[in-house]
């Protein structure tokens, strides 16, 4: 038996993910004004909590928040006087220019203008938040470009045109913002029909592909994610996307541009796209993927080899072929087909591993590799009426036992026990939170008899009102 751990969002805990506390807040009675919302803000200092009443409010001019720098202990809060209670409507809302440690928090977007956190500014927190921008063709709604920015428990919902929710990049044209952290957020509902440009979160755009972000993405629900097949795009290198949950969204996890990500321990349910990879060197371990219509798990081909600093701007956006990728310890299930490749590009995949996966489905091929040379394969456990395809694996039914959540994990004699083929250093645990030590079990999950710490998102556990 395997003995449970819990994992702590990085650098955040439960107690930073709550809002301002209301004894604090109340020190100070409400503004009832964007006038005297404006000479607040000018007169801030660090700790300073300034709270607007609920109401909604035209925003003909915006509201200017420059040089505004709060402490790490102390940072400066705008927050509204109860979570929902304050719309903003009119063209834009807060402009930020030059700030640092400040919050907002509280509040319904309803502005004409992408909300921007620039480059000068660093430490921003928007918390419990609502956005429902104007649905404008080609408005992006939030953009991240300050470093440290966090984003927790909000919501983004209500667009049908081209647009993304949330985009992170940086300063000029090829930086990042560094160390961006995305938790506990919902994003649902975008229906824009075409098949490009409504991402709920796009991390980099191809000439930032090599630099290196730091973000982690974790803990965040997408629901009804039909603007684009990708609703987390990743672009940049150097990223942690963990703990997701995409449901009945046509979206899935695509690492398209960029090196060293990690897409660990995510749900993707009843979808239409699983996840998909080009660039070199990522892991991909510990994802359970039920129902997408599509391949649970595609590893590219690629137009480049690599990309390169100094390339030309065709050439970056280019698909990179995939080089020294892992893909281990996943849970594929009842999928138009398991982890498959591509042949319509000419550059396959060198020194990948595809290990110690649980397949199982009635269609298609569990592993179809159009360029398997370049792989190892080991480990693998299939079953069902579907080909076991061109990888080599083990045939033997795994015995998986749905829980009260609908996930299918081992029983106490799958075949899966303690069966992988490969040790899996930094791989901590698995998709429940139970530790993995030694030789592990086939699949995302490790046998337990505990109750899983980790489960798929529902929308009580994430967005504004959620604990």
């Amino acid at each position: 038996m395997k003995r449970r751990t819990f994992l702590t969002a990085t650098g955040v805990t439960a107690a930073g993910l709550a809002m301002p506390s209301e004894a604090v807040a109340a020190r100070r009675p409400p503004v009832r004004s964007l006038e005297e919302l404006q000479r607040a803000i000018n007169q801030a200092v660090a700790g300073s909590t300034i709270t607007l009443a609920n109401g909604t409010y035209d925003v003909t001019n915006p509201i200017a928040i420059t040089g505004k720098r709060g402490s790490r202990r102390r940072p400066i809060t705008i927050r509204a006087e109860s979570v929902g209670g304050v719309v903003l409507t009119g063209e834009q809302s807060f402009v930020l220019t030059g700030s640092s440690d400040l919050t907002l928090s509280g509040f319904v977007f309803k502005q004409r203008t992408t909300l921007d956190l620039p480059p000068d500014c660093r430490r921003i927190r928007l918390s419990h938040n609502e956005f429902q921008l104007a649905d404008l063709e080609g408005l992006h709604w939030v953009m991240v470009r300050a470093d440290h920015s966090t984003l927790v428990r909000n919501v983004w919902h209500g667009k049908s045109t081209l647009g993304i929710y949330l985009g992170i990049e940086g300063a000029g044209t090829s930086a990042m913002a560094q160390g961006v952290y995305v938790a506990r957020n919902h994003f649902r509902d975008h229906t824009f029909p075409g098949d490009n440009g409504g991402e709920p979160i796009r991390l980099g755009v191809s000439p930032r592909a090599l630099s290196r972000a730091g973000a982690v993405v974790e803990l965040n629900l997408f629901e009804r994610a039909n603007g684009d097949p990708e609703a987390i795009s990743v672009k940049s290198s150097g990223n942690v996307i963990r703990r997701n949950t995409i449901r009945d969204s046509i979206g899935g996890i695509v690492l398209r541009h960029g090196n060293d990500n990690r897409v660990e321990g995510n749900y993707l349910l009843a979808g239409g796209n699983g996840i998909r990879i080009y660039g070199n060197d990522h892991l991909v371990a510990n994802n359970y993927l039920e129902g997408i219509e599509g391949a649970g798990v595609v590893l590219g081909s690629g137009s480049v080899r690599d990309h390169l600093a100094g390339e030309t701007a065709e050439s970056r956006r280019g698909n990179d072929a995939p080089d020294r990728v892992r893909i281990g310890l996943n849970t594929i299930l009842d999928c138009g087909s398991g982890i498959v490749g591509e042949s319509h590009r000419t550059l396959p995949p060198l020194d990948c591993a595809i290990t110690d996966n649980l397949l199982v489905g009635d269609t298609g091929q569990l592993i179809d590799m159009p360029y398997p040379d370049g792989i190892d394969f080991a480990g693998n456990l299939t079953w069902g009426a579907a080909a076991d395809g061109n990888g080599p694996a083990t045939r033997k039914d795994p015995l998986l036992a749905a829980g009260p959540d609908g996930v299918r994990r081992l029983t106490e004699h799958s075949p899966a026990r303690d069966a992988s083929a490969r040790w899996y250093p930094g791989v901590e645990c698995d998709l429940d939170g139970d530790q993995r030590h030694g030789r592990v079990d086939v699949g995302a999950d490790e046998y337990s008899r505990h109750r899983p710490v980790w489960g798929p998102l529902t929308a009580a556990e994430v967005g504004p009102y959620s604990a």
